[in-house]
């Protein structure tokens, strides 16, 4: 009989309830690694998991650590010296972008006969000269290219017999015959005056534009000539946005203006959110609309009914409209920054953006907003500012 002591082989008991599993298989065909990193893979596309990691990263934001206040007073003596570091730094910063504004309006100034000129040839008051003209377009390169080829047909073609030729000959003098008494042909849209909807067609193609135009703008912005940015200098920093009208039967006004304020130097509240210049606030115009045509209201009428006597009444009440020109009457921004609700800067942001994407942008760059062409570039602007944006909207600030 074999001593039992002396035998290193042991009998385990299975239970029938427990799954066995080929440990050291699975262990060849699947590094710890990988099996820990599908697990993860399979948690990240739950949910329920997602939505609870993202709960426990919305806490942890903005949360001391603790690090700073278990700091010796000697130490956070010293980081208060740095902070004043920061804070004159920031003063500096302003006084950069102060002379960067400066540099702006000179250079401004510049761009002014070009304007001007784009808003002659915009409203038919000049037509461009040949030299003027000369620039490189897409369509008249394709037509090169066909009437190339056009060419290249004629002179390979072969004239069969002396009897074509002949026939071909007689059908050319009938059919210049039928020229000579036909009126001669003047080029098409000869007598359309400048480019019609320049302005219109520019803002439609903007989509934060757009979204303000409604239909009963369209017949009004029709008659708009020109956009212009002029820049203020000195104490008061910011710029004027001019839409200048010709006479039409809406307003009598022929010049709206947008002025917007501008800020270049750390806030005192809090001087270490200052990334650059930003708009704070902004003044509109008084629109002298001819009665009737006042766009940005509307006439409603409601019908209230008496609680006591049952008896109802219809009232007419005039209420906002919305417009484009609703642009020209901005919300006041409150001087106690406490008193500025959810909606309120929420409206201030949105029309500081408008203010500055017309002014960087639209201005500077018209016809290529009226062809789309700048549309791309501006795709792909948005997606970059998107990834590297924070705080407060980039459009809000000059860099």
């Amino acid at each position: 009989m074999a001593d039992p002591e002396s035998n290193p082989t042991t009998v385990e008991e299975t239970d029938p309830d427990v799954e066995e599993v080929d440990e050291e298989e699975e262990e060849d065909d699947v590094p710890p690694n990988q099996t820990a990193l599908g697990l993860t893979s399979q948690l990240m596309q739950n949910p329920q998991v997602l939505a609870a990691l993202q709960s426990r990263m919305d806490g942890i934001v903005g949360t001391p650590s603790g690090y700073i206040q278990s700091l010796p007073k000697s130490v956070k003596r010293r980081i208060k010296a740095l902070k004043k570091l920061q804070f004159d730094s920031s003063k500096i910063e302003g006084d950069f972008y102060k002379e960067v504004h400066e540099l702006e309006c000179k250079y401004a100034t510049k761009y002014i006969p070009l304007f001007e000129k784009r808003s002659k040839v915009v409203t038919g008051g000049v037509e461009p000269t040949d030299d003027d003209c000369d620039w490189p377009s897409d369509e008249e390169k394709e037509d090169e290219k066909v009437a190339q080829l056009s060419d290249e047909v004629k002179n390979k073609a072969k004239i069969g017999d002396a009897e074509k030729a002949d026939s071909e000959d007689k059908e050319k003098k009938e059919d210049n015959e039928e020229k000579s008494n036909e009126k001669p042909k003047t080029d098409e849209g000869a007598d359309v005056k400048g480019i019609p909807s320049f302005w219109l067609t520019v803002f439609k193609n903007v989509d934060m534009l757009s979204e303000m135009i409604q239909d009963h703008d369209e017949p009004i912005l029709n008659h708009l000539q020109d956009v212009k940015v002029k820049f203020l200098s000195g104490e008061e920093m910011g710029f004027t946005l001019e839409f200048q009208f010709e006479s039409n039967k809406f307003f009598n006004n022929t010049l709206l203006t947008k002025t917007y304020t501008m800020r270049s130097e750390p806030d005192e509240a809090d001087p270490f959110s200052f990334e650059g210049p930003e708009i704070i606030k902004c003044k509109g115009c008084e629109i002298d609309w001819v009665k009737g045509q006042n766009v940005t209201v509307k006439t409603v009428k409601k019908k209230q009914k008496h609680k006591g006597r049952g008896t109802t009444r219809t009232i007419t009440k005039t209420v906002q409209n919305d417009s484009f020109f609703n642009f020209f009457s901005p919300p006041q921004v409150p001087e106690d920054e406490s008193e500025m609700d959810e909606d309120l800067e929420a409206l201030l942001a949105a029309d500081f953006e408008i203010g500055h994407f017309i002014r960087e942008r639209i201005v500077p760059r018209a016809v290529l907003y009226f062809t789309g062409e700048a549309l791309e570039n501006d795709d792909d602007f948005d997606e970059e500012e998107e990834e590297t944006a924070g705080g407060k909207p980039e459009e809000c600030k000059q860099q």
